[in-house]
């Protein structure tokens, strides 16, 4: 194994990385910057109304995202295994 093959691997793990997770962040970022600026409009500095929609929007957001977070991994997972079966 050579620094190309080294590199081309964590790249395509960053890449993978950031396709799973981006989603979710942005969802959450959505949600927080609606409820934060709801809560300065009517200034209710309730810690609970910022963190429970946050919450319920990133557990759907997982359950509907997950076919797509799974198919990611296991593409990453099979190049892998490939290499790996390959010697490298």
């Amino acid at each position: 194994m050579n620094e190309l093959e080294i590199f081309t691997i964590t790249k395509e793990a960053i890449i993978t990385l950031l396709k799973v997770v981006s989603p979710i962040v942005g969802i959450a970022l959505g949600v927080g910057l609606i409820i934060g600026i709801f809560q300065a409009l009517t200034q209710i500095q309730e810690m609970t109304l910022a963190f429970v929609p946050k919450i319920i929007c990133v557990f759907l957001a997982l359950v509907m995202l997950f076919p797509f977070m799974f198919n990611q991994m296991q593409t990453l997972s099979e190049s892998l295994f490939a290499r790996i079966a390959s010697g490298g």
